[in-house]
């Protein structure tokens, strides 16, 4: 009969090498049943989170230079400290690099506060960057300036000397300006405050508008339910025109649409496709739409305010997917924590 008791010091002994020995600890689990996928297969795609950078950053626009991705956003401040702007560039929508003071007072001898909203568009080999300054009122001097650079982070330097459009026009307040190029070449300023919102086309040089049939250079195509923000992009031959309506310091900031044949309109207002969810942030808007190229990726890049958040300027920039149904309508935009999947521009 086998003597199990003599045997008990060398069972004890190969226990003991099981449990501490690295090359048996491999090997024992080499032999078990193949596990599930490693975490390394499974690990969910990076996301961008929300907010894309750390900051106070609001009004922001997305546009897409020399195989990066760019933001263009307000510095969330008070009006007195609005002197400068940042600018950030990505490679695929989540690591992102700040490009600071891109251009400032100092170099706009005629802004000295509140530079707000830039829009930005390469032309040749310049890049023009324009912007809102002073919050001017009737007989003050400020309004939309137009400065310009070798590179997408500058530094900028005042194009004009002056305002492009230092005066009000309709009713607008010369800010939030957006520049929208036609399948035809032709550039357009959208911009306006106040509920008030005209569109001019730009000269070739950026140095003035061109007057338009009736001889005016500024046309009012304001929708129902307009405050500021406009955004125009074309898509399948249509005109989606955007822009922000409510108070930009309250919850129900938010943005609306409308659709048309021509930059010109008529626009008649479809409804509200970007707004606040109670459990994630409030005051979502003031907003660009993105598409990659090649793809039908589309982008929302929109400021919104952290929940529990009481002061106005307390905003930040977001990042969330815009969806179309069959019928070329954008659906409601879902604002999200987790922000957008990687995706690098080929």
């Amino acid at each position: 009969m086998y003597n199990f008791r003599k045997s008990l010091p060398v069972l004890g002994l190969l226990f003991g090498l099981m449990a501490v020995s690295p090359a048996f600890s491999q090997t024992s689990l080499a032999s078990r049943k193949p596990a599930k996928a490693s975490s390394s297969s499974t690990t969910a795609p990076k996301k961008s989170g929300n907010p894309v950078f750390p900051g106070w950053y609001a009004d922001p626009e997305a546009t897409i230079f020399n195989g990066q991705y760019w933001i263009y956003p307000t510095y969330s401040a008070r009006y007195e400290q609005q002197v400068f702007l940042d600018a950030f560039s990505s490679p695929d929508l989540v690591t992102w690099t700040k490009h600071p003071r891109i251009i400032d007072t100092a170099s706009v001898k005629w802004a000295r506060k509140a530079m707000w909203a830039p829009s930005i568009v390469k032309k040749g080999n310049k890049y023009f960057l324009f912007f809102g300054a002073n919050d001017v009122h009737e007989g003050e001097i400020g309004g939309i300036g137009v400065a310009v650079a070798d590179r997408p982070e500058g530094p900028f330097k005042d194009y004009l000397g002056k305002p492009l459009i230092g005066q009000i026009h309709n009713g607008a307040q010369p800010i939030d300006q957006f520049v929208f190029q036609d399948k035809d070449g032709a550039y357009y300023m959208i911009y306006g405050g106040w509920s008030h919102c005209n569109i001019a086309r730009l000269k070739d040089d950026f140095t003035g508008f061109v007057p338009q049939a009736d001889g005016t250079l500024y046309k009012e195509i304001t929708p129902q339910g307009y405050v500021e923000g406009p955004f125009m992009f074309r898509k399948d031959g249509k005109y989606y025109f955007m822009w922000s309506e409510g108070g930009w310091t309250g919850p129900n900031y938010s943005v609306a649409y409308a659709v048309a044949d021509s930059p010109m309109g008529p626009f008649q207002r479809i409804g509200k496709v970007l707004q606040q969810d109670p459990q994630v942030a409030t005051g979502a808007g003031h907003h660009s739409v993105l598409q990659a190229p090649g793809t039908d990726r589309w982008y929302v890049v929109y400021h919104r305010r952290p929940l529990g958040e009481t002061d106005g300027n307390h905003r930040v920039t977001c990042i969330d997917q815009l969806f179309f149904d069959a019928q070329g309508n954008i659906k409601p935009i879902k604002i999200t924590n987790e922000g957008v999947e990687a995706h690098r521009l080929k």
